[in-house]
């Protein structure tokens, strides 16, 4: 399907972007940097915001949404923003009973861990989510028309003028929303999903070919209505043996990708086709097959130094990482040692986009996120 010529990558806006272009393998003046969970809890505007508002509502009102987007682009100078949702909002557009405890994370009305309950779960059609991801469409047009108008900061003297910062769509992957699903909420172990995987292998099929259907449609919807790329997020991946990550998970993450990699762009004779990444926590001996379900570029934690990564994934491959989130509270010194680590070993791979190996933590200084998206710009330029 070709995107519509409004949409941001067709209308030339964000194609040449440094974001865009590292997906692509290409380096550009500088290296892009942006922050997973930029958007929330360590920037005092965000807190303010969501005074009396309860998480799901928050990602389902399409200006607060947009605005909490926005807040970490306009305050840090990123060169993206990552949409603004959580990757249980998919499930309760469609009617699953959840909600999102402070302190605790997703709860459901029951667990899905046995062949009925996973019976009665997949009767609901995933498709039902066209009809009612309004407020989703409606909060990404709303941030990308603000983004529009946003160039890139920072970078040497060959800037990009003119381009606008790239918005990134956002879901979780089809193993961590059955993990959550199987478990009935949180778990340390996702014992629950692994033991279905095992016990009832028809089952848990069933269940990851219906998350796959439901996140890569939201993910879908993201792109279509804005997004410039798409990244899957798969929390609890690390969880799993190689083998079975291949034989029970792989299939669903790339049948949830592939609802975007038919989305194209540009003259017909060389379409480009939507970026697309995948990210994993403690997933060190699962990149190479990460990268095989689809991945234009994989994301990288914190636990494997991005020259390793390179050769885990294979060449060609840009990579997205991977500065510990631990490292925001150091002294400065230590700090900025790490960031310029992180950059020289980032020069093994073709192009590399400069990002934290998890999500930034709540009590983190926001002026310190500030001071390494310069200091990111400043070193790679």
């Amino acid at each position: 399907m070709i995107l519509p010529p409004q949409h941001p990558l067709a209308a030339g806006l964000t194609g040449d972007s440094r974001l865009v272009r590292a997906y692509r393998a290409e380096r550009s003046d500088t290296t892009p940097v942006w922050f997973m969970r930029q958007a929330g809890r360590s920037l005092p505007e965000y807190r303010e915001l969501r005074v009396g508002t309860r998480m799901l509502d928050a990602c389902l009102d399409p200006a607060m949404a947009a605005e909490i987007t926005l807040q970490p682009v306009r305050r840090h100078g990123v060169d993206a923003g990552i949409f603004f949702s959580d990757i249980v909002v998919p499930l309760k557009l469609v009617g699953v009973e959840v909600e999102i405890q402070p302190g605790r994370g997703p709860v459901f009305g029951k667990a899905y861990a046995d062949a009925a309950s996973v019976a009665e779960l997949t009767a609901i059609d995933p498709a039902r989510l066209e009809a009612t991801a309004v407020p989703i469409t409606e909060a990404v047009q709303r941030t990308v028309a603000e983004l529009n108008t946003i160039a890139p900061t920072g970078g040497g003297e060959h800037g990009h003028t003119g381009t606008a910062t790239p918005l990134i769509g956002f879901a979780g992957a089809p193993f961590t929303l059955a993990a959550y699903l199987a478990e009935g909420g949180p778990s340390k172990d996702h014992l629950a999903a692994r033991t279905l995987m095992h016990a009832d292998p028809g089952a848990w099929r069933d269940l990851m070919h219906w998350t796959a259907e439901l996140t890569g449609r939201f993910l879908r919807t993201q792109v279509l209505a804005g997004a410039s790329a798409a990244q899957l997020f798969d929390s609890w991946a690390g969880a799993l043996s190689l083998a079975d990550y291949e034989q029970h998970v792989a299939p669903a993450s790339a049948r949830a990708l592939s609802f975007v990699h038919d989305l194209t762009y540009g003259a017909d004779a060389s379409p480009q086709t939507v970026p697309v990444v995948h990210f994993g926590v403690g997933t060190g001996e699962l990149l190479g097959a990460m990268r095989g379900v689809g991945a234009d570029t994989v994301g990288v934690d914190y636990r494997v130094p991005l020259d390793v990564a390179v050769e885990r994934v294979g060449a060609g491959v840009p990579l997205q990482g991977n500065l510990d989130p631990a490292l925001l509270a150091a002294p400065w010194p230590v700090l900025e040692r790490a960031v310029r680590e992180v950059l020289a070993r980032a020069e093994a791979a073709p192009a590399h986009v400069f990002n934290l190996g998890h999500g930034v933590p709540p009590a983190t200084d926001p002026t310190v996120l500030t001071r390494v998206v310069e200091l990111v710009h400043e070193v790679s330029a």
